[in-house]
């Protein structure tokens, strides 16, 4: 088999519980949030990331048009397939060849994707940690300013700060 980079490559580390490997958003968001909001669509949300279904996180946080989630969203395929691929290339994961369905759970299509490679879940595992460790602070800051924003509406201050008495 003499390429790295497939379409099951592809699907096993860059596209983990769907586009922008959104898995490690909503563990960060269920870890580091203290936004109600965020919290309930972040659980509402990992039932379905974990069959590549994105759409609840994508456009319930959100992440469209939103900056400060859409930086992490694109900047967290390219590393997880870059560990993806030097794991690969160091001969400690197997090459993904299978296709298997689309909707198949992270974990399990590494198994099946690799042909049973056990370095190829670990990476994977590896993956969704980066993916979390990558996302947190951004998730930080859109909690921080969500606050300030609710602050200000509350207040009816435009700075979300409290009136100097």
């Amino acid at each position: 088999i003499p390429n790295i980079i497939t379409m099951p490559f592809w699907d096993v580390y860059m596209s983990i519980g769907g586009s922008g490997c959104p898995i490690g958003l909503l563990l960060a968001v269920i870890l580091a949030s203290r936004r109600k909001e965020m919290k309930e669509i972040g659980k509402l949300s990992l039932g379905p990331s974990f069959f590549n279904i994105n759409e609840p996180v994508i456009f319930g946080m959100p992440i469209m048009l939103n900056p400060i989630l859409a930086i992490p969203f694109i900047i967290t395929p390219l590393v997880t397939g870059t560990i993806g691929y030097f794991a690969t290339s160091l001969g400690f994961a197997g090459r993904a060849v299978v296709m298997v369905p689309w909707t198949t759970p992270p974990v399990i299509n590494a198994w099946l994707s690799t042909a049973g490679s056990m370095g190829a879940v670990v990476t994977q595992l590896v993956c969704i940690g980066v993916s979390v460790m990558i996302y947190l602070p951004f998730v930080k800051v859109a909690s921080r300013r969500a606050d300030a924003a609710q602050l200000a509406a509350e207040t009816g201050n435009e700075l979300g700060t409290q009136p100097v008495r």
